[in-house]
């Protein structure tokens, strides 16, 4: 049957049951994304990061997906991810903690054969603990910050980490990794400076393998790949870099319903606090999203949504569970209850709807609602 049937039979079974936007979700095309940012790494493996649901598009599909496609590590942020998503998984796929463990959750991270990415000392010092009290020796991955900040062992810990290791501790370290701050600048000059402080690392813990490169950094080179790349938003259709042209294809499309239409006369006012006011005669839709969905507040009287490549602008404040949209650029009749408009699409990528509403491709697609019908093709 015909992609595009299919759609059209969920869409008519999701109407029963009341929803009134749909997020399309492509699995073809997250896998031949895969399979492009496989092709530029080659021979290094590529892993996905599929933290926050899968960056809002449900983690359980998407891994699955990319495990039939011959991913085999997955990275999420919070040990709770990875609980959910190891029944998902076949024993030979590895799942990685990001964000490493709170105090009191190695052991059972341990029995479900999950794996920590330790940050400082006092996560090796827990994560030491547990092997002792399992009597056996746990792997790790060890992540070093290079000038982010945010994650990773500081400098000042990494002589007492290098004494740990030659001390025979008992825990296996897989590799070691940090992340780049600034990758979608491919001429940032604070890649090369964690290039450079990345690579002083590798030659303090010889022996180890390097994971480095995230979305950003396949695009910057080989020097930047490591063993292991861990790409995440380009997976998902959204620009790796900045200012170049898009490569990844899209993966998420969004439409919202129609809730209702109506005709304004000059000087009405639109939405709370009367922000808009009419400066012609105007005739306006009132759509079924608003920021309780992922559209964010920021979009009033700045964003859009699209109805067959017309753009029709969002006017007045984005409300909890609507916007209003001018549609004067129609015919007559042509959006009436129940028409769906588009939100994400052909007309309206990631970066647009994101540039529009003030943020970036991430926040947008991580916000999203779950009040949407979700549709995987």
């Amino acid at each position: 049957m015909d992609s595009d049937i299919l759609v059209s039979h969920a869409r008519t079974a999701a109407i029963t049951q009341g929803a009134t936007g749909y997020l399309g979700i492509d699995l073809a095309a997250l896998g031949r994304n895969y399979r492009k940012l496989v092709s530029m790494l080659a021979p290094v493996c590529a892993g996905a990061v599929v933290k926050a649901d899968a960056y809002g598009l449900g983690a359980e599909q998407v891994a699955k997906a990319l495990y039939a496609q011959g991913c085999r590590h997955f990275f999420v942020a919070q040990f709770v991810e990875a609980v959910r998503l190891r029944p998902m998984l076949a024993q030979d796929a590895q799942i990685f903690v990001l964000n490493g463990l709170q105090p009191g959750n190695e052991i059972a991270c341990a029995d479900m054969n999950i794996v920590p990415v330790l940050n400082s000392l006092a996560q090796w010092q827990q994560w030491s603990a547990a092997a002792r009290a399992l009597k056996r020796c746990l792997p790790a991955v060890l992540q070093f910050d290079t000038g982010m900040s945010r994650l990773g062992f500081p400098p000042e810990e990494r002589a007492d980490l290098a004494t740990a290791l030659r001390n025979g501790a008992n825990i296996e370290g897989l590799f070691i990794m940090s992340h780049l701050a600034s990758a979608d600048e491919t001429d940032g000059e604070q890649n090369s400076d964690q290039l450079a402080e990345m690579s002083c690392i590798a030659e303090e813990f010889p022996g180890f393998d390097v994971s480095f490169a995230n979305s950003g950094g396949v695009f910057l080179g080989k020097a930047y790949h490591g063993v292991l790349a861990r790409p995440g938003i380009a997976l998902y259709g959204g620009a790796p870099t900045a200012a170049t042209v898009n490569p990844m294809e899209p993966v998420v499309s969004l439409d919202a319903a129609v809730i209702q239409t109506r005709c304004v006369s000059p000087g009405t006012k639109v939405g709370y606090g009367g922000a808009h006011v009419a400066q012609r005669e105007m005739r306006l839709a009132t759509i079924a999203a608003g920021y309780a969905d992922g559209l964010p507040r920021s979009l009033s009287d700045r964003g859009a949504v699209y109805y067959k490549g017309t753009r029709l602008p969002i006017v007045g404040r984005v409300s909890m569970d609507s916007i209003t949209v001018d549609m004067s650029a129609l015919p007559e009749g042509a959006l009436t209850l129940g028409s769906l408009v588009e939100v994400l699409g052909p007309h309206q990528t990631l970066e647009d709807i994101a540039r529009d509403a003030d943020t970036i491709s991430y926040e947008f697609l991580t916000g999203l609602g779950d009040r949407y019908h979700r549709q995987y093709r």
